[in-house]
């Protein structure tokens, strides 16, 4: 799971600590994550798409099988949420 949230540019650590990912959440991921349908095009997808593959920006979403992949596409939304009020905060 946490593969996958890098692979999407996703710090869940940082997440937690602001609040928008709570405990039973995280739990919940790795439940759902170690439940995964599709762990062999997992690997192959995450293999893709891990810093290593030279990849120069996050994958813009998890793979359609991803059972964790509406959680992070909430939390890439808090992300950009996040750098919208930055910016705006930036040209202050």
């Amino acid at each position: 799971m946490n593969r996958m949230a890098q692979a999407l540019g996703v710090n869940l650590t940082e997440m937690m600590l602001q609040g928008k990912l709570g405990g039973d959440d995280w739990r919940e991921a790795v439940v759902r994550c170690s439940d995964c349908p599709e762990p062999t095009d997992c690997l192959h997808w995450l293999s893709e798409h891990d810093e290593e593959s030279g990849r120069a920006k996050p994958a813009a979403e998890a793979p359609d099988y991803c059972t964790n992949r509406e959680m992070m596409a909430r939390l890439r939304a808090a992300l950009a949420a996040d750098q919208v009020l930055a910016d705006a905060e930036g040209e202050k």
